[in-house]
């Protein structure tokens, strides 16, 4: 593709970043063939996240006709695929529902009914810990719901958030590999910086280093106000009443396999291969880029601004690619998601900078609680927002993000791509 339409060249980026975590596509290598099938009585297929329904699609597209499969995942509404074999159930995200506590529970059930002899195939991707949220009986799920919110709008990142939902859950932190005799293969699409397992979806089959006093001291941190059965539920953790998560060197974790089956790294690298061929050199800064959207902003036109001013520590063209999932402390009462949010403070923050382009967007095609899955920057963006009336600075401080995009006509629309390996961003310096 050619650099003579920067607009298009990073759309083609975002797509083939997004085509690089495709279920249909990464998958079906990673799936046990005939004669391994042959050693298992039972297969269930259980699983949880934005990618669920279209990992369980995958799974029947490819599973031997003569054998047996059943099942049940769970994904965000709006998110699901057409299955014969495995049953789909669609519940509440960001925030757990009662939808995706029935599923889950079901879930649970079914694991803990198989053999010794049997294969649970669990498939795991981001958003799984709202969805597969079966909270402990001593807490309602009301106040599972009312914790989560405060957690979402308090800027804490997602590690510290599923610490809390690990130690409030029947079946996350290991719990569903401790409730089944059977062998575990958990396929996994990661959305979490540095890929910890423990963490995507709040790893239902892997070991949990965290503990009840860590979800205690993070609830303080973040200055939750704690419901009364979630404190004292803590508590009893804490004082040994109740049992912890299963932890690293736990035996069960014998018979279980955790395989990471696609991940922002390997999306970044796909979208880099776009730039290459339109003769831009991409330089990928990381895909563990985390922190508040504005600030991430901040340094990246830093970055940006001595690229146009010195060419250095990159010469133009140059693509400056990352991932990651960063964090919105909301203050106003705007709509935006973090890569809207993101990009209209980089706006700000790259006044001046000539031939700068930008596209931020959730690869699972929706940006926070929005119907986008980001937006688009051009060099041009904040001199028609003026145009238009638009206050670029006051949207910032409102967590306005997605109405001046949207006033632009250059919010990213995708819908659900039934994948995510969390957001994708990339400074393009024609």
């Amino acid at each position: 593709m050619s650099a003579a339409d920067p607009s298009a060249l990073l759309a083609a980026s975002f797509a083939a970043a997004v085509a690089a975590a495709d279920p249909g596509k990464v998958l079906p290598a990673h799936l046990p063939g005939p004669q391994q099938l042959l050693h298992f009585g039972r297969t269930l297929v259980v699983g949880a996240g934005k990618a669920a329904a279209s990992m369980a699609r995958a799974v029947e597209s490819h599973w031997p006709a003569d054998c047996p499969l059943s099942g049940v995942v769970v994904t965000r509404y709006g998110h699901g695929a057409a299955c014969e074999r495995i049953r789909v159930v669609e519940a509440g995200h960001p925030v757990p529902d009662e939808a995706g506590e029935a599923a889950a529970r079901q879930i649970l059930q079914a694991a803990q009914s198989l053999s010794e002899n049997d294969l649970l195939l669990v498939l795991v991707s981001g958003g799984g810990s709202s969805l597969l949220s079966l909270p402990v009986a001593e807490v309602p799920m009301a106040d599972l719901r009312s914790v989560t919110r405060q957690l979402l709008s308090s800027g804490a990142p997602i590690q510290d958030i599923n610490v809390v939902r690990k130690h409030l859950s029947q079946i996350q932190g290991g719990r569903l590999a401790q409730a089944t005799p059977a062998r575990v293969l958990a396929l996994v699409i990661s959305d979490v910086a540095g890929d910890d397992l423990s963490a995507i979806a709040s790893g239902p089959c892997a070991p949990d280093p965290s503990t009840y006093g860590d979800a205690r001291a993070l609830l303080s941190q973040w200055e939750v106000k704690v419901p009364a059965a979630v404190a004292g539920f803590l508590e009893r953790g804490i004082d040994g009443g109740i049992a912890e998560t299963p932890k690293p060197g736990n035996s069960l974790f014998s018979r279980v396999e955790n395989r990471l089956i696609a991940s922002a790294h390997r999306s970044l690298e796909a979208a880099a291969e776009v730039f290459r061929g339109a003769g831009i050199q991409p330089v990928i800064l990381g895909d563990t880029i985390t922190g508040e959207a504005r600030d991430v902003a901040q340094v990246m036109a830093a970055i940006a601004r001595e690229i146009a001013a010195h060419q250095a520590p990159f010469q133009r063209p140059v693509a400056l690619i990352s991932g990651g999932e960063c964090t919105v402390t909301v203050r106003g009462r705007g709509r935006g998601g973090r890569c809207s949010e993101f990009l209209l403070a980089l706006g700000q923050a790259s006044v001046g900078i000539e031939r700068l382009w930008a596209l931020a967007a959730d690869t699972d095609g929706i940006d926070g609680v929005e119907d986008n899955a980001g937006a688009r920057l051009t060099p041009d963006s904040l001199v028609r927002a003026r145009a238009l009336g638009l206050d670029s600075r006051r949207m910032l401080e409102d967590n306005d993000a997605y109405e001046f995009f949207s006033r632009l006509g250059d919010l990213v629309m995708t819908g659900p791509t039934l994948t995510n390996v969390n957001d994708y961003r990339v400074v393009l310096l024609a």
